[in-house]
């Protein structure tokens, strides 16, 4: 399963791959109207936005694109189950992490139920997926409302609108049906044919995501200094795609990686 982060569509994935990271200081406000108008028109160009009752609502990738632009990446720390015998609920805590400072910057939390409208029917993954993606949109709210706001658009991410059933549902206008004729004994002796019971999906495997304290390993191993800002770019914008076992790898390949360079100097020097 993926996580929230990465519910980004493809062409969103190309054209912020192919953006300059760190091409805005958020400390300049010079630049960051500059960044309002490019996100705009990435926004505009790519339709990541939801119309809630006449307004528009900024989908979590374009949340993310503004924060690329920014060097700024969210971090999954945790998802917990919450739920209780009647209710499946997951809450969620994401992080921001600054590239350009190496410092966390903002959090977010943000939780997903089945008892919300238009979930009662969502498998596990899917409402554990929810509560991640809501913590990203979250956390980039805090520090980045405003930004937003300066595109034209709503301070509000479109994921969370949908959190508390703040659409209200509509009902059927209630009608009276005509009185039935009244009913042969013959029909009423003719026995009703079974419906055939549909077979029910099993419940897809949750899959173990790489821990905090893995996630914290690999940025530590990453502010090394022979670790090219590229690689450390690559990695911190797919850390939330990583199992447990994926995370072992990237260790172990991180150290190695910095072993073999610190050789390579000395032998050098």
């Amino acid at each position: 399963m993926e996580t929230a982060m990465n519910e980004v569509t493809k062409p969103v994935k190309e054209q912020a791959r192919k953006s300059k990271i760190e091409s805005y200081d958020i400390s300049r406000s010079d630049e960051t109207l500059h960044l309002a108008t490019d996100l705009a028109k990435f926004i505009k160009d790519n339709k990541l936005t939801t119309t809630v009752q006449g307004k528009e609502f900024v989908n979590v990738e374009g949340w993310q694109y503004a924060g690329s632009r920014l060097g700024i990446v969210p971090i999954v720390d945790h998802v917990i189950n919450v739920s209780t015998e009647t209710e499946l609920k997951y809450q969620a805590k994401v992080t921001l992490f600054d590239l350009r400072s190496g410092h966390t910057v903002g959090a977010g939390f943000a939780v997903c139920s089945n008892k919300e409208s238009g979930k009662k029917f969502y498998q596990e993954f899917a409402i554990m997926s929810m509560a991640q993606t809501r913590a990203i949109g979250k956390a980039y709210r805090n520090i980045l409302a405003w930004i937003i706001r300066a595109a034209g658009y709503e301070p509000t991410p479109a994921e969370e609108m949908e959190y508390g059933g703040n659409q209200p549902e509509a009902k059927p206008a209630l009608t009276v049906a005509p009185a039935a004729a009244p009913a042969t004994v013959a029909a009423e002796a003719t026995p009703m044919k079974a419906i055939p019971a549909e077979p029910v999906e099993a419940p897809a495997p949750a899959i173990a995501y790489a821990t905090a304290a893995q996630k914290e390993e690999i940025i530590r191993l990453l502010n090394h200094p022979v670790i090219t800002r590229q690689e450390k770019t690559k990695m911190l914008l797919n850390i939330n795609r990583l199992d447990e076992e994926r995370a072992t790898q990237a260790v172990a390949k991180l150290r190695k990686a910095i072993e073999d360079r610190e050789n390579g100097e000395s032998a050098a020097a």
